[in-house]
């Protein structure tokens, strides 16, 4: 039974994360001023679920918080609350407090006592200024404008008796009332006929019975849908009374009530008596009611990250096998095994299709750890006396699981980075002609079958003859060396590099740089930086859509064979010797349509004996780097395309220049996967002739096998 109680708090858990999420972007739509008052239910509907779901688990501290900033929410949306800037910035630090809490309750580690008491009293504070700014003195009223014919309105009964357990649920009546009356016309009166003695009352057990007599034009559903969250621990009846014309079904609720007299008292019966519960409407035939009226929702299943991970490696497994297959099956006679042959191409097809349905599973949008990051902004900002605001895009481009957990260190790092380094203080902005409030964005995209995220921001860029001072301090560079702008920017990445003179809990030891590159590096991507002193720096990260499988071309050079994904080759073909030039220093190019193109041989890059070294005579690839252009890979032949599964060559032998992983073929044998921007690195520095790395296929055999 603990397993399963377990299991069910987890889940509880994970669904906190994603109501926090949305809540976030919610906050975000309503401080940009792009939202509307579905945005602030949307808040209230998050916040209130985890607090009922707290409640079931009995965790106190999270619900008495949430308690509160519900109550403000409540109070905003009815209007009562004026919404502003400083607002906004109540509610995410509430928000951001709640996040603190649930957490704490998810690891077992508490956080210190009194450390939401603070924030409450704010919550409760700005409840009671915006009701008493929001209620001036009556003026004279303007005059009225045309009245719109109005839609048939239906005249409602609600019996609401709520059971002892209720508050224990952190559900409250009152709420659910005040959400009633923005349906339409309400009458209330209350039941009291459970309401016990004074010296025997419990405070904690809910004792009083409801009936609503609630004029709406308003659906079924909707009503329904208030009582969610309550309609296991409350008895509850809904009677459409009539349907008719909004000032008729007026008069049916007035009359009914008069009729009924004190109505709750004679409806309700005492607890625990069958008669009251024989009214309430089963919960199954409930939701079948609102199925029938509301549009059908999209239904979802939890599934274990490992299982995924799981499937995903069998699917991988599978391809390499189909890929055998087909190269037995191309030895065989076609006359004679047409069958055969036949069969082996429609298991490719369905196979690519499981592939793809395997890896959509796989993909989440970005957004899980997108929406980590204005906290970030904010309570930096706030440390180091700096004004900043994020601005975020794209955070539905979706992307392999696997990469968007290993995201989240880099791109803490290079917020930090910007907030620290670039973005300045406000009067310093502001002496510079800029804005005291500085912005750094956020973005990601999907571009040349790569994910592209950018982290920009509009502070004082990089101090080169700093970063070279400090570089040739530290004996990183010699003293008579002369870089270039982009050679002296990639110092940063070094290890232990820093130009902050004094360390602190923020920056100064020469490590987050690092731990951007190597993190981006181990999931196969590349990190470039551009920079304008006094106008921002920009970080872009191209990472691969997926770790696990992609589609690339075989290319023979010599006896060996290297893929080149897909995604990444515009063209091939063979030139002619007129169209091929040396540049003294940079190595060949090829003339194409009035374009040059850079060369990489790569026999000669890979040190591969026998092959072909003359462009003309051999074939060459031209693929596309995002920073750079065009480039072109000089090969002997073009083997074929095949759907490959990506091993890591760096987990399993080590890191190889130019190279981005390692596969195996339908023969058995492993082909390395071409990394096309270190590749283009290699040739802008002459072809790296000193630096050529062996071919590591044989060594990396037995370590993927």
């Amino acid at each position: 039974m603990a397993g399963a109680f377990d299991h069910l708090k987890e889940t509880y858990f994970q669904e906190c994360a994603e109501l926090l999420d949305s809540a976030y972007v919610q906050l975000a739509a309503l401080e940009d001023a792009s939202a509307d008052d579905e945005t602030i239910h949307a808040v209230f509907r998050a916040i209130h679920s985890i607090k009922g779901g707290g409640g079931a688990f009995g965790y106190d501290r999270m619900v008495g918080f949430a308690h509160g900033l519900e109550t403000l929410l409540d109070l905003l949306r009815d209007g009562r609350v004026a919404f502003g800037r400083e607002l906004g910035a109540l509610l995410v630090r509430a928000t951001d407090a709640l996040s603190d809490l649930v957490a704490a309750d998810r690891t077992g580690q508490p956080v210190a006592a009194g450390f939401e008491d603070a924030l409450l009293a704010e919550l409760a504070q700005a409840a009671l200024a915006g009701q008493s700014a929001a209620s001036p003195a009556p003026a004279a009223a303007p005059p009225a404008p045309p009245v719109a014919p109005q839609a048939p309105a239906t005249a409602y009964r609600i019996h609401f008796v709520p059971h002892a357990d209720l508050f224990a649920s952190a559900n409250e009546p009152l709420l659910l009332i005040r959400a009633l009356k923005r349906l339409g016309t309400a009458s209330v009166t209350a039941d009291l006929t459970r309401l016990p003695k004074l010296e025997s009352m419990d405070p904690e057990h809910a004792c009083i019975g409801w009936t609503i007599e609630l004029v709406t034009d308003a659906q079924r559903s909707d009503i329904e849908e208030i009582f969610d969250f309550v309609t296991d621990h409350c008895d509850l009846t809904i009677d459409a009374a009539a349907s008719c014309e909004p000032h008729q079904a007026a008069a049916i609720s007035r009359a009914d009530h008069a009729a009924n007299g004190h109505g709750a008292q004679a409806a309700a019966a005492p607890a625990g008596s069958g008669a009251d519960r024989s009214r309430a409407p089963a919960r199954g035939a409930m939701s079948g009611e609102r199925r029938a009226e509301a549009p059908a929702v999209a239904q979802t299943v939890r599934v274990d990250v490992e299982k995924v991970d799981r499937l995903v490696n069998l699917v991988g497994e599978l391809v390499i096998n189909q890929a055998m297959l087909i190269q037995l099956g191309s030895l065989l006679p076609p006359d004679t095994c047409a069958g055969l042959i036949g069969g082996l191409e429609t298991l490719s097809q369905h196979l690519r299709e499981l592939q793809e349905g395997v890896m959509a599973i796989r993909t989440q949008p970005v957004k899980s750890v997108f929406s980590r990051m204005p906290r970030l902004v904010r309570e930096l900002s706030a440390q180091l006396g700096k004004e900043a605001r994020l601005f975020i895009t794209g955070e539905g481009t979706e992307i392999d699981k696997t990469v968007i957990e290993l995201l989240a260190d880099p791109l803490t790092h290079l917020l930090r980075n910007a907030l620290d380094h670039g973005i300045e203080r406000p009067d310093e902005r502001v002496a510079a002609g800029k804005p005291a409030e500085g912005s750094i964005h956020l973005s990601a995209e999907h571009r040349s079958g790569r994910i592209v995220i950018e982290v920009s921001d509009d502070g004082r860029g990089i101090d080169r003859e700093r970063v070279l001072a400090r570089a040739r301090a530290r004996g990183l560079l010699a003293a008579d060396a002369q870089p270039g702008e982009e050679e002296i920017d990639k110092l940063i990445f070094l290890p232990g590099f820093s130009t902050v003179d004094v360390v602190s809990n923020v920056s100064g030891r020469g490590v987050g740089m690092d731990v951007v590159r190597r993190n981006v590096q181990a999931l196969g991507g590349r990190i470039s930086l551009q920079s304008r002193a006094g106008a921002g720096s920009r970080f872009v990260l191209s990472l691969p859509l997926t770790l696990a499988i992609l589609d690339g071309m075989i290319v023979a050079v010599g006896a060996e064979s290297y893929i080149v994904p897909l995604a990444n080759i515009v063209e091939s073909l063979r030139p002619k010797r007129s169209d091929i030039h040396a540049v003294a220093g940079c190595g060949d190019v090829v003339a194409i349509r009035g374009q040059y193109i850079p060369l990489v041989h790569l026999a000669n890059y890979f040190d591969v004996p026998d092959a072909e070294n003359d462009a003309a005579r051999g074939i060459v690839v031209v693929v596309e780097h995002e920073r750079a252009g065009h480039v072109g890979l000089v090969v002997d032949e073009l083997v074929g395309q095949q759907q490959v599964v990506v091993k890591s060559l760096e987990a399993n032998y080590g890191a190889v220049p130019g190279i981005g992983g390692a596969t195996i073929l339908g023969n058995g044998r492993v082909a390395l996967i071409l990394d096309v921007a270190g590749l283009h690195g290699g040739a802008t520095a002459g072809r790296r002739a000193e630096a050529r790395c062996p071919s590591a296929a044989d060594a990396t055999t037995s370590a993927i096998q």
